[in-house]
């Protein structure tokens, strides 16, 4: 017998009646019956019975993939709404912006303007952007590439818990001498010019000339 036979109906291409003549059978079929016409159906449809079906979704979700992945679902709270995702890609688009200007990134006051701004700072919202953040991130800050602050409230603020000791940034110890200590060229007063022995030898000069003068006038 082939499938339609099995089915009783004539050879067809619509489903709703190939289904529909399956349940109809199935009412009165039992054992090799039932296989049979599970068989009969795939033959005309190309796929499962409906029955089928929700039997393997029914496994499908009762396996401990998704057993572990509805874990996570429920560990990490409710999904973000429409709200909150924007919310999230707003701050992403902040942070890559503030990535590209390597003066203002290592401003620590900065990421915390940015991640710390309410509502940006809700758990489920954190847990988000730290999630999308920390493939870029994360590495930046372990190799060195972002300030040392800035690691550090990384680390704290996301709970990544590697990157909470980050060493502090080092310090220049070398002396230099304050202004005004010995090796400094002190700073020379304006020298004050004395015109004084100048004016006197120019009016001795004129009582000369007038002298000289005076007596080839008197004789």
């Amino acid at each position: 017998m082939n499938c339609w036979e099995i089915l009783g109906i004539e050879p067809t291409s619509d489903r709703q009646r190939i289904q529909q003549a399956y349940e109809q059978q199935l009412k009165f079929a039992s054992g090799e019956e039932a296989d049979r016409l599970d068989q009969a159906f795939r033959e005309a449809t190309g796929e499962a019975p409906v029955s089928e079906q929700k039997e393997d979704a029914e496994e499908a979700e009762a396996s401990p993939a998704n057993q572990e992945s509805a874990t996570r679902d429920t560990v990490a709270g409710r999904p973000l709404d429409s709200q909150e995702g924007q919310i999230v890609r707003e701050v992403i688009i902040q942070i890559k912006a503030l990535l590209n200007d390597s003066r203002r990134s290592k401003d620590v006051g900065i990421w915390k303007a940015i991640l710390c701004e309410p509502p940006a700072d809700k758990p489920a919202l954190r847990r988000e952007i730290a999630g999308q953040l920390e493939p870029q991130l994360r590495p930046m800050a372990e190799n060195g590439s972002l300030a040392a602050p800035v690691t550090r409230f990384l680390g704290e603020w996301f709970d990544w818990y590697s990157l909470q000791d980050a060493p502090e940034e080092p310090v220049d110890e070398r002396n230099y001498p304050e202004p005004g200590m010995a090796g400094d060229e002190p700073e020379q007063p304006p020298q004050m010019v004395n015109f004084w022995p100048a004016v006197i030898g120019w009016i001795v000069g004129l009582i000369i000339l007038a002298s000289i003068f005076g007596g080839m006038g008197g004789g």
